[in-house]
């Protein structure tokens, strides 16, 4: 019994790491692609301002490795639900995902 709860912490402690590191590659896709995007079109922010997108926005990117990137963030997420749901966890031990 010990070695299965272990064995679950550590799942629990890889998704942690995955969650951390989707939110990098979300961070680091946006930040590239306004980086280059919008400096080539024109297109700035004021302080305070705000916008939003719908997550398939990066797979249309001009920029490649936006694309790429994104690509392997739905990997991971896809990876990430596929451990959750075969994990049988508790909604609390899982509930950084939210």
């Amino acid at each position: 019994m010990k070695a299965k709860k272990k064995y679950k912490k550590q799942l629990i402690n890889s998704l942690k790491e995955m969650a951390s590191t989707e939110y990098v590659l979300l961070e680091t896709m946006t930040n590239l692609m306004l980086l280059k995007e919008m400096k080539e079109q024109n297109i700035s922010f004021k302080e305070g301002d705000t916008f939003s997108f719908e997550d398939n926005i990066f797979d249309y990117s001009e920029d490649k490795n936006v694309r790429r990137l994104a690509k392997l963030r739905k990997k991971m997420i896809k990876t990430m639900n596929k451990l959750v749901d075969k994990g049988n966890f508790k909604d609390k031990e899982i509930e950084f995902l939210a």
